[in-house]
């Protein structure tokens, strides 16, 4: 089932019958900074959709996962009715794996839109405003690590770093508005020009 994802910013009383209204709880910086997938997609941080701000979906069976590095994934199913406000607590429980102690690369990542996710070697890392400034950066063991940053609306940017011991890397980029049909018509346009 394909969900179609809205940000509430005013609805019609009709709407409010027909659609279903998700809204977040969260307590802690981590699990308020932790990702947000609804059937596979990613939608934003749990902090940007608490309080006024929801997420709109179609009634039905959804899937709500949210994410945030060295904690298991938070998963919730929900089942919505037509016109449900249904309220999503937040509670992540520690990994239990914890850096390894050669983790001594340092990685600072500075990105527009700063909410975009960062994903490292596949896993979801956070969001691009924590690992910029002062005090803020992702340690990662040295070598290759292949670094994605996403967001929905905009072509993500991949990269491959390959950090030493003790260096201290930047990634700076903006990312450009569109989709992933987008970019694959790009490439498909450049190729056919050769």
């Amino acid at each position: 089932m394909t969900a179609f994802v809205l940000f509430l910013v005013t609805a019609s009383p009709a709407q409010n019958r027909l659609q279903s209204t998700l809204r977040f709880d969260a307590k802690g910086d981590d699990a308020k900074n932790a990702g947000v997938w609804i059937d596979g997609q990613y939608v934003g941080y749990v902090k940007e959709l608490t309080g006024d701000r929801t997420v709109v979906l179609l009634p039905g069976k959804h899937t709500v996962v949210v994410r945030q590095a060295w904690y298991q994934d938070f998963t919730n199913e929900v089942v919505l009715e037509p016109g449900e406000v249904h309220k999503v607590k937040v509670v992540l429980a520690r990994d239990g794996r914890m850096p390894a102690p050669e983790a001594k690369g340092e990685l600072k990542i500075s990105a527009v839109p700063t909410r975009a996710a960062v994903f490292v070697d596949e896993q979801f890392a956070g969001h691009v405003n924590e690992f910029d400034g002062v005090g803020k950066a992702m340690l990662l063991a040295p070598g290759k690590h292949r670094v994605r940053i996403a967001l929905p609306g905009f072509l993500p940017f991949e990269t491959v770093v390959d950090l030493h011991p003790r260096q201290k890397m930047k990634i700076q980029t903006e990312l450009v508005k569109g989709s992933i049909t987008e970019a694959g018509e790009l490439v498909n346009t450049s190729s056919n020009q050769k």
